[in-house]
């Protein structure tokens, strides 16, 4: 007796995009044969042939899509251009032509016949023209049930599938993005057609998590991007209502006197909103910031709390950070001279600051004379930054040459002796975009995802993307 041959299901889709779909089935373990894709745009064509090869059939227009030559498939997924019905696309609905593409894929749908469907689009779906838009497209769609409700005088176009929809939010299945799209369900009607939505979970991982170590200097943001976002308070200590441009990476605080005590420093800003006390909180290396419309005088909701806000076809998110200059694989980057308040200290003068990846509670600047000659090792958490105790190179001074972790506590305050020796902190807050690649993790696509295109189209194909994830959570809920 041979063995049996274990049957690889039929897939195929429009408006694939970069392929959120394909990975999903390849995270479930799924095998299975990509028969037909279609895709208009350039770059994601490329992308998606980056990393998942070339469909049986691959157009680039829907239109042009063979039907008669398709083979039956187990699934299909649809995600229609979502900019007609959301806010940023001005809400144009079926009045954009893009809008109408639904109809395209009905036609597929009614002659292809696949077992299952899934559409994904975006919430503001639901209430295009009144709700008449999604009513329309359940009566093509469900022609024998929708949610559970038979349909007993279905519409002269419906295809016989029995259709469930929700909304899903994926920070609800364990993505840190605060992103609602609805979806659509299809199950054909000979086949077992009960469904049931994934439940939400709690949301173990957050913003932070998927934050890079080392960004490029291109995508922090200058001081003039960002004024417009600030909320402007003399209470508010960090920045004084003010966000100060960094000339240099080695930019020192004030120094802490006897008479201060010390200088008050938050983890967070606060930033404009329509709300009562005006602002938000937005909390050093958790927190995202939605960057659109910054002069809006109505808008609120731009923090989003450990997760991002929903993420559009350019990259609308930044986070506030401390950014630290760090080496690859433990060798040095970068040697520079340190200097306070603009002073060149003449001691440190050439003293080697090098960062590496280790994770340190003690943080200590040795001598070159010392057995860890001209390290600094530097915890890599993004809401630390080095504390440099001391200021002239004295050897009777062993607190002259540490470093100390913001998260620990600060050195002996004397009643300073003079001569550059008083505390001082080397530290720098600023705020940036998110890169590519975190915007990416924040679609839950997989780190062997490859991109070979510019930012620009990079942060347009994320945010024409479905979270992998929630994809997850619904096809393995198919009886495949």
């Amino acid at each position: 007796m041979g063995l049996l041959m274990k049957k690889l299901i039929k897939i195929g889709g429009q408006f694939s995009g970069v392929g959120a779909f394909d990975f999903a089935l390849k995270r479930l373990g799924i095998e299975f044969e990509n028969v037909y894709q279609a895709e208009w745009d350039k770059y994601a064509r490329e992308t998606y042939q980056l990393n998942h090869g070339t469909p049986e059939f691959y157009t680039k227009d829907v239109y042009d899509t063979p039907l008669d030559k398709i083979p039956k498939l187990d699934i299909a997924m649809f995600s229609p251009p979502c900019q007609t019905f959301s806010m940023a696309g001005g809400r144009k609905g079926e009045d954009d032509d893009r809008g109408v593409l639904f109809y395209n894929s009905h036609n597929f749908i009614k002659v292809n016949r696949p077992r299952f469907f899934i559409f994904e689009n975006v919430k503001g779906l639901l209430s295009d023209d009144g709700g008449r838009t999604f009513q329309k497209w359940l009566d093509y769609l469900g022609g024998k049930s929708i949610n559970g409700n038979v349909m007993l005088f279905p519409h002269d176009e419906a295809v016989p599938y029995h259709v469930y929809y929700a909304v899903l939010n994926a920070k609800n299945y364990g993505i840190p993005q605060n992103r609602e799209r609805v979806f659509i369900i299809g199950i054909r009607d000979d086949k077992d057609n009960v469904f049931e939505f994934p439940k939400p979970e709690p949301l173990k991982k957050t913003l932070k998590d998927c934050l890079e170590q080392n960004v490029d200097e291109k995508y922090f943001l200058s001081q003039t991007a960002i004024e417009g976002y600030l909320f402007s308070d003399e209470k508010h200590t960090d920045f004084g209502g003010k966000f100060e441009p960094f000339e240099d990476l080695n930019v020192v605080a004030k120094t802490i006197t006897e008479k201060s005590g010390g200088r008050k420093t938050d983890n967070f800003i606060k930033v404009k909103s329509n709300t009562t006390s005006g602002f938000e909180i937005l909390e050093k290396g958790e927190d995202s910031l939605n960057l659109d419309q910054p002069n809006s005088e109505t808008r609120r909701g731009r923090v989003g709390k450990k997760v991002a806000q929903t993420l559009t076809t350019s990259c609308n998110q930044s986070v506030f950070v401390v950014k630290q200059e760090r080496t690859d694989e433990g060798k040095e980057k970068r040697s520079r001279s340190m200097k306070y308040d603009g002073v060149d200290t003449g001691n440190f003068k050439d003293k080697q600051i090098v960062f590496k990846e280790q994770s340190f509670s003690d943080i200590i600047l040795a001598n070159p004379n010392h057995k860890k000659e001209g390290l600094i090792m530097v915890k890599t958490e993004l809401n630390l930054v080095g504390n440099l105790s001391g200021g002239k190179w004295d050897k009777q001074q062993d607190h002259a040459r540490r470093v100390y972790s913001d998260e620990g506590i600060s050195p002996t305050i004397t009643t300073m002796g003079g001569g550059n020796t008083e505390p001082k902190v080397l530290t720098e807050e600023r705020m940036r975009k998110l890169t590519p690649r975190e915007c990416f993790r924040l679609m839950d696509f997989p780190e062997s995802f490859k991109y070979e295109v510019s930012d620009t189209q990079a942060y347009k194909q994320d945010g024409n993307s479905i979270c992998v994830g929630v994809l997850c959570k619904i096809i393995e809920r198919f009886r495949l």
